[in-house]
């Protein structure tokens, strides 16, 4: 059998990092991306979920992230949006958040997944990214009102897709050419700090005056 120059067999060598059933575990950075991301959507939810009850109890309940007419968690909780699939959206939060949690504290025990265990994760977060995309755009140009748990939701979401998406195209479940592995191995962080500057320019210039007066 060939050997590489340290002796290795050539296909022990490629394997190396992998499981028989697909790619190696994530690095213990993806894993604690996962608990803690996870963690912060899942207070955001559940913060969200407790004040959407108390509002449906009391109507003249004030969340205690009412700050001013722009930073409004009442009159987010209380939008139409705030209900998109005919419940309260934080309780899809406290689900999907918790399985990501869940999925982070496996891979820090040592847990290996398949690649198509992944590739889901990776279209749960993506579909998690649309999601808190759209209801960014409603919170911001049809609501008039920010909410600042759902903003860090949304944060956390996309930092969890971009963490996602980087272990993904490092260790190919997504085929991906070799700068831009190059580029996820070096610069990982750049995507979702990106992300999060431009929903913040965002937020800044919808309220522009209301900051500056």
């Amino acid at each position: 059998m060939a050997t590489n120059t340290v002796g290795v067999p050539r296909q022990q060598s490629r394997s190396r990092g992998r499981t028989e059933d697909g790619p190696a575990t994530a690095s213990k950075a993806s894993a604690w991306l996962l608990v803690v991301t996870g963690a912060a959507g899942l207070l955001a939810s559940w913060v969200i979920t407790l004040d959407k009850f108390l509002l449906l109890e009391d109507p003249d309940f004030k969340p205690a992230c009412s700050l001013n007419p722009v930073v409004s968690c009442g009159s987010v909780m209380q939008s139409e949006q705030a209900s998109a699939f005919g419940f309260p959206n934080p309780m899809l939060g406290l689900v999907a958040y918790g399985v990501v949690v869940c999925v982070g504290a496996g891979l820090l025990a040592g847990a290996r997944y398949r690649g198509w265990f992944w590739a889901g994760l990776h279209a749960g977060t993506l579909f998690g990214v649309g999601f808190c995309t759209w209801l960014m755009v409603q919170s911001l140009y049809e609501i008039n009102a920010l909410c600042l748990w759902c903003c860090l939701a949304w944060v956390a979401t996309l930092t969890m897709f971009w963490g996602v998406t980087a272990h993904n195209v490092r260790t190919g479940v997504l085929p991906a050419p070799g700068p831009v592995r190059n580029f996820f191995a070096e610069f990982a962080w750049a995507p979702p700090l990106l992300h999060t500057g431009v929903i913040g320019m965002l937020v800044l210039t919808r309220w522009w005056d209301f900051w500056t007066s």
